[in-house]
């Protein structure tokens, strides 16, 4: 039973966080069935995280890592190996594709592929313009009797 939220009424009392219920509403309906192949998802440091996906019997020349617009996609594609001989096939070998929504200033800084396990490392990167500063408080300087106030001269009219 998959249970459905209406943002409609987070919409009319905010401005600015469009971005943020379509997430939620894309993370809702794009919820894969198959949690297949398994995956962990870990913060390593204040800023840096590691996805790493079981991806056993899969090859280098078998997987696909994709980073576009915040979206990162990991596809696993075996090559079909004859299937002669087998007498018990449990080592899975289908097809698979997980989709990861990367906030903003996140970027993928590598992957390695040891022992079965791919690990897909991400920092984020929070551009100095962006990073809080500090706003120095000025007193105001002291009333100054300033000369008369300007005007602007005009001819007069006859």
């Amino acid at each position: 039973m998959a249970t459905s939220y209406d943002y409609a009424p987070l919409y009319r009392s905010s401005v600015g966080f469009d971005r943020v219920f379509n997430l939620l509403e894309n993370a809702q309906r794009a919820r894969s069935i198959s949690d297949w192949p398994p995956y962990d998802i870990v913060k390593t440091g204040d800023d840096t995280y590691r996805i790493s996906i079981a991806v056993a019997g899969f090859a280098r020349d078998d997987l696909d890592i994709t980073f576009q617009s915040n979206l990162l996609t990991v596809t696993g594609k075996k090559q079909e190996a004859a299937a002669e001989g087998y007498l018990h096939r449990g080592i899975a070998a289908r097809p698979f594709e997980h989709r990861f929504e990367l906030a903003d200033h996140v970027r993928v800084n590598g992957a390695d592929l040891n022992n079965g396990l791919l690990s897909i490392d991400l920092v984020r990167e929070i551009p100095e313009a962006l990073k809080p500063r500090k706003i120095s408080i000025q007193t105001e300087p002291a009333l100054v009797p300033s000369a008369a106030p300007a005007q602007i001269e005009a001819q007069k009219a006859a």
